[in-house]
């Protein structure tokens, strides 16, 4: 059975528990419709504009908030990967800093920056940073010294050696960073849509339906195509790796 195949089965297993479980009188369809009537709802939105400018809004936000992640913790990881004192210096702070979960900074954003599409771009940013920033120093760190030091033998200067040799040894890793910061990314943003309301999106669009006529439906609907936005964000950074990265994942792949 192919990874496809295997991945298809999963699902059509959930769905169908789901939809059992919902029937049999456990919890009132209220609270959690069958899977059925939820789908149906799905594909209801997708033929409403309203919605999909909704699910534009949200995607938007997060391709601009990993764009500037990556432009900030790449150059960053190389930094402090490469230069030693640099990272001593800063890795109090940096250890201070990761930890705070981007959610509880929300309300501070509200007060600095106001409801607007920049709240949740800039607490995306804030934790999506993390994981390319310390993957990219990890690779650093796993770089064969004897390639480092064939590179300047041959004459190269540091920042020669750190885009033709560093660079594209740790592009991999930088990649698995960018992976993991997609899912984070869309998260926050759809969690910031959700707790501060106010505007457009996905979180916005689920919190409507909870607080309004309390469509469970509609509210599970949104929260499936979340799901589905970030399953193909995955698959396509997947392919990218498998790709762009063919020479990283021999031997590897599943069969």
């Amino acid at each position: 059975m192919t990874k496809t195949s295997r991945g298809l089965a999963g699902l059509i297993g959930f769905l169908l528990v789901w939809e059992l479980f919902s029937r049999s009188g456990a919890v009132r369809e209220q609270y959690l419709p069958p899977a059925s009537t939820v789908l149906a709802e799905l594909f209801g939105l997708l033929g409403d504009s309203s919605f999909v400018l909704e699910v534009v809004a949200t995607v938007l936000a997060w391709a601009i908030a990993l764009g500037i992640s990556i432009l900030i913790a790449v150059p960053l990881g190389l930094l402090l990967g490469s230069v030693r004192g640099v990272r001593v210096a800063t890795r109090a702070l940096v250890e201070f800093l990761r930890p705070i979960p981007s959610v509880a900074l929300i309300p501070l954003a509200l007060l600095l920056i106001g409801a607007g599409p920049e709240t949740k771009i800039v607490l995306a940013v804030y934790a999506a940073v993390w994981p390319i920033l310390f993957n990219t120093i990890y690779a650093l760190d796993e770089i064969d010294p004897v390639m480092i030091d064939t590179a300047r033998s041959f004459g190269l200067s540091r920042a020669r050696t750190m885009f033709t040799v560093a660079l594209p040894n740790a592009a991999p890793f930088v990649l698995t960073g960018v992976r993991m910061s997609a899912a984070t990314a869309l998260i926050l943003v759809v969690s910031t849509e959700f707790i501060a309301g106010g505007g457009v999106g996905i979180g916005n669009f689920v919190l409507d339906a909870s607080t309004g006529a309390g469509r469970m439906d509609l509210v599970l609907a949104g929260t499936l195509v979340a799901g589905i936005i970030g399953w193909l964000i995955n698959e396509a950074l997947e392919q990218l790796h498998r790709r762009g990265l063919r020479w990283s994942t021999v031997g590897t792949e599943d069969a």
